[in-house]
């Protein structure tokens, strides 16, 4: 996962979060599942580049072994 991908997901993250309590603080309920949503994507997506570098790491092992 580069560093970007790392801090978008952060702001995400965080943008989720003020999206929330905006909404809970002015009663907005699509405003809160707008930013619960946002945070659920932003886990979604880290879990995602998570798996993608742990595949990554397990094949270049196995390369590694393989000598190729």
């Amino acid at each position: 996962m580069s560093l970007n991908d790392k801090i978008d997901q952060k702001a995400q993250e965080v943008g989720g979060k003020a999206k929330e309590a905006a909404g809970k603080i002015t009663g907005d309920d699509d405003l809160r599942a707008e930013g619960k949503a946002d945070q659920i994507e932003s886990g979604l997506e880290k879990a995602v580049d998570e798996v993608k570098d742990a595949v990554g790491g397990a094949v270049k092992a196995v390369k590694d072994k393989l000598g190729r």
